[in-house]
């Protein structure tokens, strides 16, 4: 039987949505964040020494980063759905995909979540201008134009079609969910892209999407 170990508002949501789309059997093993840290809470590191989500295990099998889970459930489970065949150009694009949404999406993501904390953060009254400062510095100079930088990408590779990989829905959209509805909370994705805003539409009407939400609870990723 496979288990996901999952975290409230993580990445751990969008496999959950690939277990639905797959229709495997499966359970859930609920954690929550520390409310004032927004942490993963110390029992995951029994799972996995980082202690961090997603994690699955299958068996005997331990699985963790997003990436490798969904390419391991959709190889494993997706009889031929999912995964375009090896060797394809397809299957190559959707590979890249599923590296590029944590390794080059997410890292300008988190950075702009980081120095917005920065410039609210509890701190002397002397030092608070300061921080800000810089805050609104590094955002501007750097985070910002990266942000942009991604999405004007993402919205040229999308084209005219559908799906990121050809004209099927594939492993890579449901990688790709994540920095987008992160994209949306706090980097800036809205009304100039709409094929990225059109995308979204059709994957949150997706029924498996929808079932994933009723068994994930809230789902909502802070700005």
């Amino acid at each position: 039987m496979i288990t996901l170990h999952h975290l409230n508002n993580s990445r751990s949501q969008r496999v959950l949505w690939l277990l639905e789309e797959l229709g495997v059997p499966y359970e859930i093993r609920r954690y929550q964040r520390d409310p004032r840290t927004m942490l993963a809470p110390p029992e995951l590191r029994a799972i996995h020494p980082l202690g961090k989500s997603p994690v699955i295990t299958d068996g005997e099998l331990t699985v963790a980063e997003s990436g490798a889970i969904i390419e391991y459930l959709a190889g494993r489970y997706g009889e031929a759905r999912l995964l375009p065949p090896a060797g394809t150009p397809e299957r190559l694009r959707c590979t890249y995909w599923l590296h590029y949404a944590e390794g080059s999406a997410m890292p300008p993501l988190l950075l702009k979540l980081v120095f917005r904390r920065v410039r609210t953060a509890p701190a002397p009254f002397f030092v608070r201008p300061v921080a800000r400062s810089i805050a609104d510095k590094v955002e501007r100079s750097f985070i910002d134009p990266q942000l942009k930088l991604h999405l004007d990408y993402l919205e040229g590779e999308l084209g005219s079609g559908d799906w990121f990989v050809g004209d099927a829905f594939s492993a890579a959209d449901i990688q790709l969910s994540f920095p987008l509805e992160a994209f949306v909370a706090r980097g800036g994705l809205g009304g100039d892209y709409p094929r990225l805003a059109a995308f979204l539409q059709r994957i949150h009407a997706r029924p498996a999407y929808q079932r994933a939400l009723e068994r994930g609870g809230e789902y909502r990723l802070g700005g």
